[in-house]
């Protein structure tokens, strides 16, 4: 049986109690241990899970995070572990790279 995952309380976002500003992205590669991890569950719980790959390889799973700031990085990252994670790799994204358009030339 894995731990409860809990991050931040839920509810909607008023004037008086705004929703933080998510700027700190991070990728989190996990290692599952004996019981996979749920992602539906993880997206669920955790605000800062935008989306989420199954791998084949050395990671099982990729999250992909947009949090408010590193505390809320750090208590993902041992909620994981607490969940069931075996490994837990997390890595910074420095900036977004998006693909330019493809300008097409006449054929002559």
């Amino acid at each position: 049986m894995t731990a409860p995952l809990r991050l931040l309380p839920a509810g909607p976002a008023t004037e008086e109690h705004p929703r933080p500003a998510r700027a700190l992205h991070a990728i989190a590669r996990i290692s599952h241990g004996p019981v996979p991890l749920d992602f539906d569950r993880l997206a669920a719980e955790f605000p800062a899970v935008q989306s989420g790959l199954a791998l084949a390889g050395e990671a099982d799973l990729e999250l992909r995070l947009a949090c408010t700031g590193p505390e809320e990085l750090r208590t993902i990252a041992a909620a994981l572990h607490r969940a069931g994670a075996a490994r837990v790799r997390i890595d910074l994204v420095l900036r977004s790279l998006t693909p330019a358009p493809v300008t097409l030339r006449p054929v002559p």
